[in-house]
């Protein structure tokens, strides 16, 4: 997934910000975050897939909506302010949601081994690293080019790490899965096309382009609406009936993106 969105936008950015590209990368300062950004959002990727192994899918989801909590406290801290009551209320709002959702209501399948608790936690500070550390270069350079910058940081990661896993022979025990997945045709296309162009090129490249509009604290409250998504995408593709537990969680996430919303609206006035 990390390869696939760096190509893409790498070829997105020389094709129509090639000026744009050398402007940003001649900037050692501009270098150094677009090197944290990058590696953020390679650590966010997986992380997140690692602490499901180690937890289950709701409990993971649940502990990354917290990135909402890491955003707006080094943001405050950075800012020396408290955080504004309706962003609080809408952090309050995301958390409870997400966790509706992803629990339907039973906290029993919420799992916390040690292992899983500091992956998750990782996980939650990389999404705050990717989110906050290009900031600063939004109201500078061209935000297509600095999100795209910022992928190609990230596939190179990716790719660096496989291989020196590949050259330590690193690779699992017989009977588990290889370094390079054994998949047919069809399921190649759903890894590239489903998971690398829809699910990293497509959705990272809105959600960073929203959160650099919007800023850290309310992007990174938006974001937690992801539940949501999958929750309707389920219903309406797959026929999942709405639980009682998503409809709660639905008016909570309209609440908190109300109260967002209205912080925005107050804050241009």
């Amino acid at each position: 997934r990390a390869a696939t969105a760096a190509v893409l936008f790498l070829a997105l950015v020389l094709a129509t910000r090639r000026e744009a590209l050398l402007s940003l990368l001649g900037s050692r300062a501009a270098r150094r975050t677009l090197m944290l950004f990058g590696v953020g959002l390679y650590l966010s990727q997986i992380t997140y897939a690692i602490s499901i192994e180690m937890t289950n899918a709701g409990t993971a989801t649940v502990l990354q909506a917290t990135c909402t909590v890491f955003v707006m406290l080094f943001t405050c801290l950075r800012a020396r302010r408290l955080p504004r009551p309706t962003d609080f209320a809408g952090l309050v709002a995301a958390l409870a949601a997400a966790a509706l959702i992803a629990t339907q209501g039973d906290w029993g399948v919420i799992v916390l081994p040690a292992a899983g608790l500091a992956w998750s936690i990782a996980n939650a500070l990389s999404e705050t690293l990717y989110i906050m550390a290009p900031q600063r270069l939004y109201g500078r350079w061209d935000r297509v080019t600095i999100i795209g910058v910022g992928m190609v940081v990230s596939g190179v990661a990716a790719a660096i790490v496989w291989l020196a896993a590949a050259a330590a022979s690193l690779s699992p025990a017989p009977g588990a899965a290889s370094l390079v997945p054994e998949l047919d045709a069809v399921g190649w296309l759903a890894l590239i096309g489903g998971v690398g162009v829809l699910g990293t090129f497509a959705a990272f490249g809105l959600f960073l382009y929203g959160v650099s509009l919007v800023g850290s604290v309310r992007g990174s409250l938006l974001g937690v609406a992801e539940p949501v998504g999958a929750m309707v995408i389920a219903a309406v593709w797959l026929g999942t009936p709405f639980s009682a537990a998503d409809w709660g969680g639905l008016v909570l996430m309209a609440a908190m993106i109300a109260l967002v919303s209205l912080s925005g609206s107050r804050e241009k006035r």
